[in-house]
């Protein structure tokens, strides 16, 4: 009989850390990760190593902060040849299964280098749907050009847009949707005498906003309550802001538009949780020891309108704290109000399954699950080097308990006061009684990112 305990991990895609017992329109956006929450220690100041899906993926699974590994872009990056998570586990004996999304870049490939019990990804959901008759492809409608910076060079680029429609087909055709039967399906097919891991990345809320028909408009738009700075620039924010992706993203919205904009996005996050509640019951039902380690974060959030940004890619709070929620056996139920990381995970879970490991770029936080307290004094790092194919944008931040410092090579340097200024609406770096913080934080920012293979220009 198994004695090691188990693993189930599972993300979504552009989630925000807010979602979580959010309540709109008289309804709980997450019920089943809420409950799930209340049962887990939730990290409340988790931050993740990039606003950009594959590079905060496969630092997640590597431990390795995205200079450090080599995945710097969603695409057009050559990663190293780094273990991910899924790699131990399989080298200590457990059945490890992958449902979703393959966003992770790691070399030989992710598919290749473990040899998975269990492969569902995109590819799969496409043969799927083609045999569905289900159109995959992504319609004009939903797609609006900017003008990205690549290499220094400004050159138009097609983002998913913050059009709203609803789902054309079936809700039981939505990829989610294949992707929750597939993991339902590994869960049923488990050998009892080995310990399994099972990894489900879900699409959903990501862009294009298709709501699948049961969740379109589940929160009436004009019931929903939004956030005071949407639309709003903050007082002294850098110059280089209005040329990034997410300020011309938003332009293109109408300020009465947003509401429909977050009922879709929250009909998606629902949607999303009520597939994660599935997979949460299935694994109940299978764990009759209670050996299970049950784990919920995103790999970004979005901005949907705040700061007048919509989607990622930048450091302000929507975009780079995310949900985290680690469920052990045993440990008691507490939320954490210290700053964390996307890099601690790889080590927590290693540790806590009692497996070894060599240097990695975060630390282990499985003393929080003995009761111990986290240090007030931490530090995390988020960085961004634009989307793809080549660098453009430049973003480097460090996060304390109390302040957010940005750093990019041409642009102003940015300070916001957390503790103060909670939706960081006033940049204050250029405040001299705050000159020795800045100076600090360059210090730490340039000492940090230089040692984890940064390569551009400090000062």
């Amino acid at each position: 009989m198994n004695k090691n305990k188990n693993l189930i991990f599972i993300m979504t895609d552009h989630q925000r850390a807010d979602s979580i017992f959010m309540v709109q329109d008289g309804k709980e956006v997450t019920p089943n990760l809420n409950k799930l929450a209340k049962e887990s220690v939730k990290f409340n100041r988790a931050y993740t190593t990039c606003p950009l899906c594959v590079p905060a993926r496969t630092a997640l699974a590597t431990g390795k902060h995205p200079t450090a590994n080599g995945v710097v872009l969603n695409k057009g990056s050559e990663p190293t040849d780094t273990k991910p998570i899924h790699q131990y586990l399989k080298e200590s004996g457990y059945q490890v299964g992958h449902v979703g999304i393959d966003h992770i870049r790691v070399k030989p490939t992710l598919k290749d280098r473990v040899n998975f019990d269990f492969w569902i990804d995109d590819d799969d959901y496409f043969a799927y749907a083609k045999n569905k008759g289900i159109d995959t492809t992504r319609s004009n409608e939903d797609v609006c050009e900017i003008m990205e910076n690549h290499n220094g060079n400004r050159v138009k680029k097609a983002y998913s847009n913050a059009r709203v429609s609803k789902w054309k087909y079936e809700d039981n055709n939505h990829k989610d949707a294949f992707f929750c039967s597939k993991a339902l399906e590994f869960l049923d097919n488990i050998d009892d005498d080995k310990p399994f891991a099972l990894f489900v990345y879900l699409w959903a809320p990501h862009p294009p906003l298709f709501v699948p028909n049961a969740h379109y408009q589940l929160f009436n738009p004009n019931n929903i309550t939004l956030p005071n700075n949407i639309g709003k620039i903050s007082l002294n924010e850098s110059e280089t802001r209005k040329y990034g992706a997410p300020r011309q993203l938003a332009e293109s919205v109408d300020s009465d538009y947003w509401k429909e904009v977050w009922s879709a996005h929250l009909g998606l996050v629902n949607y999303a949780d009520n597939i994660i509640g599935k997979i949460l019951d299935k694994a109940n039902e299978i764990d009759r020891n209670s050996d299970t380690i049950k784990l919920f974060t995103v790999d970004h959030g979005e901005h949907l309108g705040q700061h007048n940004m919509y989607q990622k890619m930048e450091m302000y709070e929507q975009a780079v704290n995310i949900p985290l929620i680690i469920n052990v056996p045993n440990s008691k139920p507490r939320e954490i109000e210290e700053i964390v990381s996307h890099i601690d995970i790889l080590p927590t879970i290693l540790d806590l399954l009692n497996i070894e490991y060599g240097d990695l770029d975060g630390k282990t936080l499985r003393g929080v699950f003995e009761g111990e307290k986290l240090p007030s004094d931490n530090m995390v790092f988020s960085q961004y080097s634009g989307n793809q194919p080549v660098i453009g944008d430049i973003r480097r931040a460090v996060i304390t308990d109390k302040y957010k410092y940005v750093y990019d090579e041409i642009g102003t340097q940015e300070l916001y006061d957390l503790k103060n200024d909670s939706m960081e609406m006033e940049n204050i770096a250029g405040n001299a009684l705050v000159k020795d913080v800045v100076s600090d934080l360059y210090k730490n920012c340039k000492e940090f990112f230089i040692a984890h293979n940064d390569w551009i220009k400090y000062e």
